[in-house]
């Protein structure tokens, strides 16, 4: 594994990578909206089951992304 790998992998693995996951995450959120909101327009059904199952996507992948951060934090001698 080259150096840049491995820096790109323990970045992955931080609090900082976690949040800009998070926020990457939660913004792929604001997509999903206007794909509801068009196949609501349009009344296209099968847009909006895509646009539902995509969001589901979305809290599955958060709830996992909140789930590493809190336990990052309980291995963090320094928060307590």
């Amino acid at each position: 594994m080259s150096a840049m790998a491995k820096k790109a992998s323990n970045f992955k693995k931080s609090k900082t990578g976690l949040y800009v996951s998070l926020g990457s995450t939660a913004f792929g959120a604001i997509s999903i909206a206007k794909q509801a909101k068009l196949a609501r327009q349009d009344n296209d059904v099968l847009r909006l089951v895509d646009a539902a199952v995509s969001a589901a996507a979305i809290v599955t992948g958060l709830a996992i992304l909140y789930r590493e951060l809190k336990r990052l934090g309980d291995e963090d001698v320094l928060l307590g």
